[in-house]
This record gives structure tokens, sequence and C-alpha cells, in this order.
């Protein structure tokens, strides 16, 4: 019956069928590489030999949308704090391939005060967030950065893009 329904979409609308097709074959090429990063462990290597900034370059090439990384005075800290700001950069980013319809992102780590921040932000279509909830990624980089005394806020403007910052609190 699927491939029968199927058969009957392709033919009516072919383009449709190919796009369709197309993002599948993305997705599933992203959980694949999402999968080898979690057989690796799941602190991944680069940001365990390099820090943050190296780690981030490396992801940031394999989004289909142009990104810069500029981390200026950003060393070590602990593996918690390192791998709550990759793996929320990396949600952020994932947002921005998928939803955003961006021509460019920036990255830009920070460290002030004992808080390392990061921000990612866009020039997509933005959304109105006073109608448009936020999804289960937001709320798992918002209990990620809690869970160690840390926050994140999402603003957004239509037409006009979107910034996704996060602070969390460190000590070198």
């Amino acid at each position: 019956m699927k491939v029968k329904l199927a058969q009957t979409v392709a033919t009516r609308d072919p383009q449709k069928t190919e796009a369709m097709l197309s993002e599948m074959q993305s997705d599933a090429q992203s959980a694949l590489e999402n999968l080898r990063d979690l057989a690796r462990g799941i602190y991944p290597p680069l940001l365990a030999d390099q820090g943050l900034p190296a780690a981030l370059r490396a992801q940031a090439r394999k989004v289909p949308v142009p990104v810069t990384v500029e981390a200026a005075s950003i060393g070590r800290y602990p593996q918690e704090a390192e791998a709550a700001v990759y793996f929320c950069c990396l949600e952020a980013l994932q947002n921005v391939a998928k939803y955003a319809d961006a021509s460019s992102v920036s990255v830009n780590l920070d460290i002030e005060d004992g808080q390392l921040n990061f921000e990612i932000s866009d020039d997509g279509r933005g959304f109105d967030s006073a109608t448009t909830p936020l999804g289960s990624g937001i709320q798992n980089m918002a209990d990620r950065l809690a869970a160690l005394g840390g926050s994140i806020e999402v603003q957004s403007i239509p037409g006009r893009g979107t910034s996704v910052r996060g602070h969390i609190p460190v000590s070198p």
C-alpha cells in the first residue's frame, strides 16, 4: 500500500518527490554522522584534543550554510562545560540548517567575568516567538546549561534572523 501511494505521489509531482528524497537522504546522512560521533564517545576527540574553537570549526564545515567561528581568548575549561557549549552550538547550527533558510551564520565564543559565552546568529527568515513554540532542541540546550548553572536566550525577528545566546560559569 505504501509503495503504491509513493508511486502515485511520484507520478503526480516528480519535483516534490525529488525534493522529499533529497531531504530524506540529507537527514539519513546527518543521522549517520551523529551515530558515528556517538560510537567514538560522547566527548568528541577533536574537542578533547584541541578545544572548543577547533571542534566547532570542524563541525561548521559540515553545515550547508557558510559559518564563521570567532573565539577570542578561549582557553580550556572543564570537560562538562566544553561539552555543554559544544553540543548547544551544534543543536543551534542544525536548527539553522533545517529551518532558517539563512545565507550566513556566525558562532561567537568569549569569556567574561567567569562566564563562557556563546552566540549563534543567522540572517535567515526568523520567526515570531509569540506564536512559534520553541522545540525540544532548545529545551535540551536549556536543560544542559541549567545543569551547570548556565542559561540560554533565543531572540528572533521575522525576516531578520535568529540569535541563540548561552552562558555558563567556568573556571579555567
